[in-house]
């Protein structure tokens, strides 16, 4: 099987979302951290083991620099694919992704792949609600319920990503990555509330007006 360059996959989102905690589960033996100073950004990379060979990604994290406003476009360049992440307990969060979609397709064109994903799922207090979420649905990307502290759907947004990028939808993982435990305990019960939220949410018709001024 032919070997697969790695790729540079950009994450972006809000401070404070979680998106340095989501990266940093990913324990298995192939993966490095380095730190690029003259951008601010921290790049961890990660394998993952498929039925169509390695995935490397090269994951573009912006360790902390979207606190001082705009990221600069030499974190964007030469992104193959990307994961714009916001906070289900802060409705801001997700009102910004746009603002995200934008910065990130204004530099890397609107052909790559992009998922969207909820983090802190595990959080009772849940203000954006799935049946809010249709900013994906507007512009292709796939979109996932997450929890970086407890593991959950962990791999699906790397799973996703790679059967786009390689073009095969039965893609799957032959070897499950290795995480760090979980920090918290899930709900199961809500959490299959909220899958089978999600899923309802997908089958209804898109509102005409922009759902990020609802909430």
């Amino acid at each position: 099987m032919a070997e697969i360059p790695p790729v540079k996959l950009v994450l972006v989102g809000d401070g404070g979302v979680g998106k340095t905690t989501f990266v940093q589960r990913h324990i298995s033996g192939e993966f490095e951290t380095r730190y690029i100073p003259t951008l601010g950004v921290s790049v961890k990379t990660i394998a993952f083991y498929t039925n169509y060979g390695k995935f490397i990604f090269n994951i573009w994290d912006t360790a902390g620099q979207e606190k001082f406003g705009g990221l600069r476009d030499g974190y964007y360049i030469q992104g193959q694919c990307a994961i714009i992440m916001f906070d289900v307990t802060s409705r801001l969060s997700y009102k910004n992704c746009p603002n995200w979609y934008s910065d990130l397709t204004r530099v890397c064109g609107t052909e790559i792949p992009i998922v969207l994903t909820g983090n802190k799922v595990d959080v009772k207090d849940r203000k954006v609600k799935p049946s809010q979420i249709n900013f994906h649905r507007r512009f292709n990307l796939s979109y996932y319920d997450i929890s970086a502290k407890s593991n959950y759907n962990f791999e699906k947004p790397f799973i996703w990503l790679a059967s786009k990028l390689c073009g095969h939808k039965d893609l799957a993982l032959v070897q499950e990555p290795t995480l760090a435990a979980p920090e918290v305990a899930l709900d199961k019960q809500q959490m299959s509330q909220y899958e089978a939220e999600v899923a309802a949410a997908s089958a209804v018709a898109l509102p005409i007006s922009d759902e990020t001024d609802d909430l």
